[in-house]
């Protein structure tokens, strides 16, 4: 029997607020544990939360980013459950009244399209971080991550295999970072992931018993668990087994999921509406406001770079993954407006050099304005192409300027005919043998000779120069 695998993701974004949603704590990543706290995150008897306004606000930006309805009501509700990190035994989300519901991002798999429908984006405060101790049974609890304001975006079952999976996430990640939302680090927790998946026979519209996916870190892992999960289910299914619904973890070190506990459903959550909170009220004229503050997303700088750069669609896509890697070549392109030799400059040395060093572009020591400066030299024949890579090397090594790395070293072009003759002459009285033969029609020792000219000059002579003297000097 052949089988469908259908998957939904919940993805939790971390918001960039400078404080929790329901207190002044401060959201700082890395400070010292239980340093970030007070009675209301850690749910002190006779303490009232008061929401943070701009929770609201980037929820709102991510639901029009994302086709969402805005519900003009939403309320909070409490989910009910016991674990050591949720201080006050319940967690203060949204249920039945979310903020957005019923919105679509497009992902694009081996050239095809596929629309991906959004079931519903609500909000909610982060649960604490429990720390494991390796030497003894202990557990730690570190509450500085509680109350940290989170919104939730559940996907419809509307993935196929893991490859779509890993776009679409990789997809409503650069939708965050370019609305200046969440910074997306996975590997931080900023951005995290679950995985709902299952497998029915092909054709049937009924769903199979899922099992979800937690502890993935990384679009990798994400990718490699859900291929991991679908041939385990496979397997189960073709035995003529039952898959059971429970909570499953991803372990990166053995490449394997395993069972965790039993997979909950809302009810055994018990939700109420919060009493402590009003309902969050959203006017038209709010979300017209914010509408208008609303960046350039990454579909529509995609299609803007196309057409106004004339950039093939691979290199947009490239150069928008990131809104800093995009502002990043609009400024080289504004100091030396030649789009496609600044795309190939950045997408082949540059990210190389970032990547090497698992470096984000803002972390890059060359500037946008040094390194159009030195595709300026290129260009006006100061330097050749071979030497800029070596100098873009040392720059991005010393963070210099291009012009002081160019005079240091003396690795200025040379264009003197007079001079660049000279060493042709050297060349061709080296290597008599080589000259007869190109004479008598072997036309592919031409390079040869190129390149021992630029040998004796260091790489600094003018390669076009020295084909147009070397091809007037043969024909003597």
């Amino acid at each position: 029997m052949e089988f469908e695998t259908v998957i939904g993701l919940e993805v939790h974004a971390q918001l960039l607020t400078n404080s929790k949603i329901f207190c002044g704590c401060s959201t700082k990543f890395g400070a010292a544990p239980n340093t970030h706290t007070c009675p209301v995150c850690l749910g002190m008897p006779g303490v009232l939360p008061v929401l943070n306004r701009t929770v609201i606000e980037f929820t709102l930006r991510l639901a029009l980013a994302t086709h969402c309805t805005i519900a003009r009501s939403s309320r909070f509700a409490r989910k009910n459950y016991f674990y050591p990190d949720l201080p006050k035994g319940y967690q203060i989300s949204q249920y039945e009244l979310p903020v957005a519901e019923h919105g679509w991002i497009d992902i694009k798999v081996n050239g095809e399209s596929k629309r991906i429908g959004i079931t519903r984006i609500h909000v909610e405060e982060d649960a604490g971080k429990l720390i494991h101790d390796e030497t003894q049974p202990f557990s730690y609890v570190d509450f500085n991550r509680t109350g940290v304001p989170l919104i939730e975006i559940v996907s419809e079952p509307d993935l196929r295999t893991p490859e779509e999976a890993s776009t679409y996430l990789k997809k409503l990640r650069d939708i965050v970072r370019y609305l200046d939302i969440c910074d997306g680090n996975m590997e931080e927790g900023s951005l995290r992931c679950d995985a709902n998946i299952s497998l029915r026979p092909v054709g049937s519209e009924s769903l199979g018993v899922k099992t979800e996916l937690k502890n993935m870190n990384s679009f990798r892992f994400v990718q490699r668990a859900l291929e991991y999960e679908i041939k385990r289910q496979r397997a189960i299914l073709e035995q003529g087994g039952t898959i059971v619904q429970e909570t499953r973890l991803w372990d990166s070190d053995k490449g394997v999921t395993h069972g965790m506990r039993g997979k909950e459903e809302a009810h055994d959550y018990r939700y109420f509406p919060d009493p402590d909170l009003v309902p969050v009220l959203v006017t038209d004229e709010w979300i017209e406001n914010v509408r208008t503050e609303l960046p350039e997303l990454p579909e529509a700088k995609k299609a803007r770079f196309i057409q106004e750069y004339e950039l093939p669609e691979q290199d947009a896509v490239v150069l928008t993954s990131s809104k800093d890697l995009a502002a990043y070549f609009e400024a080289c392109v504004a100091r030396f407006p030649q789009p496609k030799k600044v795309s190939n400059w950045i997408m082949a040395e540059l990210l190389r050099e970032l990547n090497r060093d698992d470096r984000e572009i803002h972390q890059c020591p060359v500037s946008p304005e040094a390194l159009a400066d030195l595709l300026k030299m290129t260009d006006e024949d100061v330097i050749s192409g071979k030497i800029a890579k070596s100098v873009f090397e040392e720059m991005y090594g010393t963070g210099k300027p291009p012009e002081t790395i160019v005079e240091e070293k003396g690795l200025k072009q040379v264009t003197d005919e007079g001079e660049i003759g000279k060493v042709i002459e050297s060349v061709l009285t080296a290597h008599p043998g080589q000259v007869q033969e190109y004479r008598a029609g072997k036309d592919k020792l031409l390079g040869f000779f190129v390149g021992q000219v630029m040998k004796q000059t260091q790489g600094k002579a003018n390669p076009k120069l020295v084909n147009e003297l070397l091809r007037e000097t043969l024909k003597k």
